[in-house]
């Protein structure tokens, strides 16, 4: 039988917001929850084909190193734009939808880039 986790109930717990890196007081979090999803999808791209760093490198037009920092996560070198390009250059389209947020007044535009 798995060990239970028994939660003290002195213990506080805070809901998340749906972003952690709002959570986490940092700074451009929509920023980096996005760079954080479009990582995710280049990661999941590079697996599905079988790639290594190096032959990703290639295809994409980077060096094994910078590849090696995106696929673990570490974005800080790499603007929203430029890992849109390594989409490109995957052969992926990223689509930019615009809505109002849940809660606001109800309008009728909705738009796609």
């Amino acid at each position: 039988m798995g060990k239970v986790n028994e939660v003290d109930d002195n213990s506080d717990v805070t809901l998340s917001s749906g972003n952690v890196f709002a959570d986490l007081g940092l700074p451009n979090p929509e920023e980096e929850l996005l760079k954080a999803k479009l990582v995710r999808e280049i990661r999941a791209i590079i697996r599905r084909r079988g790639l290594t760093q190096a032959q990703a490198a290639d295809l994409i037009g980077l060096k094994q190193p910078d590849i090696s920092a995106i696929v673990t996560g570490r974005t800080g070198k790499f603007s929203l734009d430029r890992l849109v390009r390594c989409l490109d250059k995957l052969d992926y389209s990223v689509d930019v939808v615009v809505r109002q947020k849940p809660g606001s007044t109800p309008t009728d535009l909705a738009v796609v880039v």
